[in-house]
């Protein structure tokens, strides 16, 4: 999400429109649920995303997880 992305004018972009939007904005698929019904054993908390979208950093602290934040946004 962008600087720009947030000026665009529609019904759900709720950076410019009070309240909530007209009508669902996600959709979650089956894997989405089971994942939420049967998490993963693991101590990861925090995770930041490229820009690009070609990775996912997972951390277990806040310190780690601001390093990472640090290192992307160079």
């Amino acid at each position: 999400l962008s600087n720009s992305d947030i000026k665009i004018k529609s019904d759900y972009n709720t950076y410019i429109n009070k309240g909530l939007p007209i009508g669902p904005i996600a959709s979650p698929g089956v894997n989405s649920v089971k994942a939420v019904l049967y998490p993963e054993d693991t101590d990861y908390l925090f995770f930041a995303a490229r820009a690009d979208g070609s990775e996912n950093i997972f951390s277990c602290t806040d310190v780690e997880h601001m390093k990472t934040v640090q290192m992307l946004q160079r």
